[in-house]
């Protein structure tokens, strides 16, 4: 047997122990495949995962399950434009009899952080979350707390109403490793989500069937896979095209406002990994980051006003660049 099918052996008996979790995640979501690989694709490379889909589509009922089965700490923030950064991080409680104060807490001290509609907070509380996201601590006083891991921000938004919202800002965004957006179910998924969802009281329990010693396990696996040093220029060459495309022989500069940063590079290379441990590969494909590609950069690239006047999305540019590319 060659070395690199001794090494897809072993990564795929590592893989293997992902099953039972998408088993029990399957029993309460119905479909959205694509958003459940992401949430655990974010988890295995320690990247935050920013959810857009209108209401209704099972979001917060996909990361509640995930957290349930991996056996984490889940807390859920609903944001709100009334929202203080003490209510996401915590604050210090004076005590009158002990003239000391006493730290109380947030959500934010959990593994698995839900930030519900994160949009409709203002930026003094979005802001809360960019110590925890990049510095995996946050302080409270003078004193930085460190925070349990595994820890992981799913923040989810609504693309449909946009009054009383604050977009999130540039540098906020660019902490996030994933951007996934929602569709709706396909016909006969909806039939099953009816047959199942219909009751009053319907069955969502969820065995836990992972630990975090397990996610740390199946973290140094997907460390281990091997990545050409085509492949690794291929990303870099991704990355450079959405700052430089007349490099590349692509005429879609005047709607780019700003490229992908260097962390682009870093996720896009990580979520290569990751994409094909999760196919039992112990080698990462060009096609590997075509399939991750687009939730890498879609949020990081920034168009122009010519280019939303035109109805040029940043999918509609990053497919462009896809094409335009060589692929090794």
């Amino acid at each position: 047997m060659s070395d690199v099918a001794e090494r897809d052996k072993s990564v795929q008996a590592a893989r293997a122990n992902l099953d039972p979790l998408y088993h029990e995640v399957g029993r309460v979501i119905i479909g959205q495949r694509d958003m459940v690989d992401r949430l655990l694709l974010g988890l295995l490379t320690g990247g935050h995962v920013l959810i857009e889909g209108v209401p209704g589509l099972a979001k917060t009922l996909a990361v509640r399950t995930v957290a349930r089965a991996l056996h984490l700490a889940f807390r859920r923030i609903q944001f709100t434009p009334d929202l203080l950064p003490a209510d996401v991080i915590g604050t210090q409680i004076y005590n009158p009899r002990s003239g000391e104060f006493t730290i109380k807490k947030g959500p934010i001290f959990a593994n698995f952080v839900l930030a519900d509609e994160i949009n409709r907070a203002p930026a003094k509380v979005q802001s809360a979350l960019l110590e925890a996201m990049q510095e995996k601590q946050v302080t409270i006083g003078e004193t930085s707390y460190p925070l349990e891991q595994p820890f992981l921000v799913l923040a989810t938004q609504n693309p449909i109403e946009q009054e009383g919202t604050y977009p999130l800002p540039e540098a906020q965004v660019d902490r996030f490793m994933l951007k996934v957006k929602l569709t709706y179910p396909t016909k006969e998924e909806e039939l099953a989500i009816l047959e199942r969802m219909a009751s009053i009281d319907p069955d969502l329990t969820i065995a836990p069937v992972m630990s975090a010693a397990g996610i740390f396990e199946l973290r140094k696996v997907i460390d281990g896979i091997y990545i050409d040093p085509k492949i690794k220029r291929y990303i870099v060459e991704i990355v450079h095209a959405t700052r430089h495309p007349a490099d590349y022989g692509l005429d879609i500069g005047p709607y780019i406002q700003y490229g992908a940063s260097p962390r682009a590079t870093i996720f896009l290379t990580r979520g290569a990994r990751a994409q094909a441990f999760l196919e039992g590969r112990s080698y990462v494909t060009p096609q590997d980051i075509k399939t991750i590609g687009l939730d890498v950069l879609r949020h990081r690239l920034s168009v122009t006003y010519e280019a939303e006047a035109e109805d040029i999305t940043s999918e509609n540019l990053l497919g462009r660049i896809f094409d335009a590319l060589k692929v090794p």
